[in-house]
């Protein structure tokens, strides 16, 4: 497997990894750096796979929920057995663990906000329509450039500021902010909405400097080393989380458990997969066109929860979606 040397900064990520979307969305700080080339047709379509998988995961999630899972055992289980495979493959790689002090302290602040991040994305899954607490979350690249600019005080490049009014749009109209399509009116549609969508932007500000602190805070550490401590620490958040809540709370159906057995099947194999398929492939340039997770999530979910959205929304998913897609495949 390929090493993971460091980028110098933001943007020299941005141009080498893209925007690596997934649950949890821990997955840009895998940080995998084989030379970006032209996508072979294998690798386009391991990188639909891996969304594919990622979108499954999140539809399974609410299906738990809806059979009494609580989102901290759900975080807990989900990171604490992709640690394990994490883990599993280090020790085969025979990958060093040594770590400095600067590298400590800074994966102790990116785990714990992962941590965090976890626990509002799938709080959001929970109370919105799946593709629709994805797609808010799916503003983080604006948030990246935001904290980026002030512990920083780099300067965000055009194209994010160009794509930020398109993502917004697509956002307003996705939501339906003003309760046109539904008809509940602006109150009456956040009454319903407002909860679940603080927790995806909650989710996407802390996933945001996660990435930035990632970058400056934990430079020269291997990125699978990088993954594996962060879904420890998330998974340990989680148990915490659960024993203030009186310890976990499993499903109470029997497809609340198919769901939990599959949010964590499909987790731990798309996470395997990026490490043991995605460096050999070197499309790390191209991993943007994993952010068509909310596309398959809509699609799953129409299927699976019966979840719908009307046709303006479905417009309004597609601004966001071609515009963090065209953040992440640009020439730069």
């Amino acid at each position: 497997m390929d090493q993971y040397p460091p980028a110098h900064d933001l943007r020299q990520a941005r141009t080498r990894f893209g925007f690596v979307y997934a649950v949890g969305k821990e997955s840009p700080l895998c940080l995998m750096t084989s030379p970006a080339r032209h996508l072979s047709l294998t690798a386009f379509f391991t990188l639909l796979l891996i969304a594919l998988m990622m979108g499954a995961n999140h539809v399974a999630a609410r299906l738990a929920f809806n059979s009494g899972l609580d989102v901290a055992t759900a975080v807990a289980s989900r990171s604490l057995v992709t640690a394990v495979v994490v883990g599993v493959i280090l020790l085969l790689n025979r990958v060093s663990l040594q770590l400095n002090a600067r590298q400590r302290r800074g994966l102790l602040v990116v785990g714990l906000l992962v941590g965090i991040q976890s626990q509002c994305l799938y709080s959001a899954v929970a109370r919105l329509p799946v593709a629709l607490a994805l797609l808010a979350f799916n503003t983080y690249p604006m948030w990246t450039s935001l904290w980026d600019r002030l512990i920083y005080k780099r300067a965000p490049e055009r194209a994010v500021l160009l794509a930020m009014p398109v993502i917004l749009l697509g956002l307003a109209l996705a939501l339906d902010v003003l309760g046109a399509t539904s008809g509940l009116g602006s109150v009456g549609q956040w009454q319903r909405i407002g909860s679940g969508v603080a927790f995806a932007l909650a989710a996407a500000a802390t996933f945001g400097l996660a990435l930035v602190l990632t970058q400056h805070e934990t430079a020269g550490l291997d990125g699978r080393v990088r993954t594996a401590g962060t879904m420890v620490l998330t998974g340990l958040m989680a148990l915490g989380v659960m024993g203030m809540q009186g310890g976990p709370h499993w499903p109470q159906a029997a497809a609340g458990w198919w769901g939990l057995a599959a949010l964590t099947f499909l987790y731990g194999t798309a996470f395997t997969i990026m490490f043991t398929v995605l460096p050999r492939l070197g499309v790390a340039g191209n991993s943007a066109i994993m952010n068509v997770e909310p596309v398959f999530a809509l699609v799953l979910a129409w299927a699976i929860l019966g979840q719908t959205i009307a046709p303006v929304q479905i417009g309004g998913a597609s601004l966001v979606v071609g515009a963090v897609m065209w953040l992440g495949l640009r020439k730069r």
